[in-house]
């Protein structure tokens, strides 16, 4: 297959991945009729403003209606009941402060007879970030990017950020006196809301005692006052997260609407429409991204040479969120660096084409969703004089894909279901 029809067909399958997680599309079915008293919105994520849109348009408009929601710089939209604040991502900053103090004033002020309704998404931990009394945003912009740094999966990550917030780890339906309807758009490994945006609205059960050891665990320093912070937590002289069984819980329904599951099945869909085999290898890839691209390099050969365990054409679709331990200063991305491996261990092997692209339209910090190989992106990149070791020794797989003229940028998708990777051998 000339390499024009394979990026056409990679592309298309991405496009209907991100296509299945779109707000607008998905979320009217999931709205509970108005209560008898007012309806309160609120959320954050990366989504946040799509999804409070999509309410706005099919609430009726006779029904009260208000709220505030927190999603990343450039993604916001229009809205009319419902106010829109943009905030730092991946790292907090005081808009998101200020913007969270603000949610959970509202919320406080819910009767029974009203209800609130939370839209959940990915990137909600830094955006829906209130931190715990004695803890600065400084203390916690510093420990945020130590972690973002040093590998540690998601769900460690916001084990910590838990235990250093006002609002996360269920502390946010505890604040409600009125149901708490939490709308989530996955974008985790196994789709559980304690993990989703640090789950604001689920039972949490981790402890103080884990935040310290993953610290431990992964190297990080974290300023004084964290330590402090964590260490009175650890000896229960600051109140735990709400666990399972706690009374808030007992109002409360979190119901997940888009995973990365249903995005791969759209794909899947997709390929077959055009008589490509997809193989679906799984939603909940982890691990380092570099490592993670020789595995599915191993199996791509194995189809290439031996028709098997798939005879070509085939598509081999995956979802999940790989880690990058960041020891270099390039521009890199998860999605990127899993590419550029994922060349470096196919060497040019023929009809092997490729992308991969975090659904949110952003991998890593970059304006780029992710990128495409093909079976000349290294000969490519050495006529350029482009040493792409050395480019992944320093994370930075996104020069290389800037160089070849590969990189996917499809701009802010306002949706989250993790990073979706295709290897489509022909």
């Amino acid at each position: 297959m000339k390499s024009e029809a394979a990026r056409e067909l990679l592309t298309g399958s991405f496009a209907a991945a991100v296509a299945a997680a779109d707000p607008q599309r998905i979320l009217p079915a999931h709205l509970p009729p108005p209560p008898k008293g007012r309806t309160l919105v609120i959320g954050a994520g990366k989504a946040a403003a799509s999804m409070a849109l999509a309410v706005e348009q099919s609430w009726p408009a006779a029904a009260p209606l208000d709220g505030l929601v927190i999603t990343r710089y450039r993604h916001g939209l229009l809205t009319n009941r419902i106010t829109v604040i943009e905030a730092g991502h991946p790292v907090p900053d005081s808009a998101g402060e200020q913007a969270a103090a603000e949610i959970l004033k509202k919320v406080k002020t819910l009767t029974p007879q009203d209800l609130l309704l939370v839209l959940v998404s990915g990137g909600g931990s830094s955006l829906l970030s209130l931190p715990a009394d004695g803890v600065s945003m400084a203390d916690l912009k510093q420990v945020t990017k130590q972690l973002l740094y040093s590998g540690a999966p998601i769900q460690a990550m916001n084990t910590v950020r838990k235990h250093l917030s006002q609002i996360q780890g269920g502390r946010l339906a505890a604040a409600s006196r009125a149901p708490v309807l939490a709308l989530v758009i996955s974008d985790v490994t196994g789709d559980d809301p304690t993990h989703i945006a640090s789950g604001p609205c689920a039972p949490d059960p981790t402890t103080y005692a884990d935040a310290i050891a993953i610290l431990e665990r992964y190297g990080v320093q974290p300023p004084p006052a964290i330590a402090a912070h964590l260490a009175r937590g650890e000896r229960g002289e600051i109140a735990e997260t709400p666990k399972a069984g706690d009374r808030a819980f007992a109002k409360t329904q979190n119901k997940v609407i888009a995973t990365a599951w249903q995005s791969l099945q759209a794909a899947a869909d997709y390929f077959r429409s055009k008589g490509v085999t997809p193989a679906i290898l799984g939603d909940s890839v982890t691990g380092e991204a570099r490592e993670v691209a020789k595995v599915y390099g191993a199996l791509s050969r194995a189809v290439r040479e031996h028709n098997a365990p798939w005879q070509p054409p085939v598509a081999l679709i995956s979802g999940g969120e790989c880690t990058v331990t960041v020891r270099g200063k390039g521009r890199g991305g998860r999605c990127a660096e899993f590419l550029l491996s994922l060349a470096l261990d196919l060497y040019g092997a023929p009809n092997i084409h490729a992308l991969a692209g975090d659904t949110d339209g952003i991998d890593g910090s970059e304006d780029n969703a992710g990128a495409l190989l093909t079976p000349d992106s290294l000969q490519r990149a050495a006529r350029k004089h482009i040493n792409a070791a050395a480019l992944l020794d320093g994370n930075d797989a996104y020069s290389f894909f800037e160089a070849t003229g590969d990189l996917v940028v499809t701009g802010a998708t306002r949706t989250n279901v993790n990073d979706y990777r295709v290897i489509l051998i022909t």
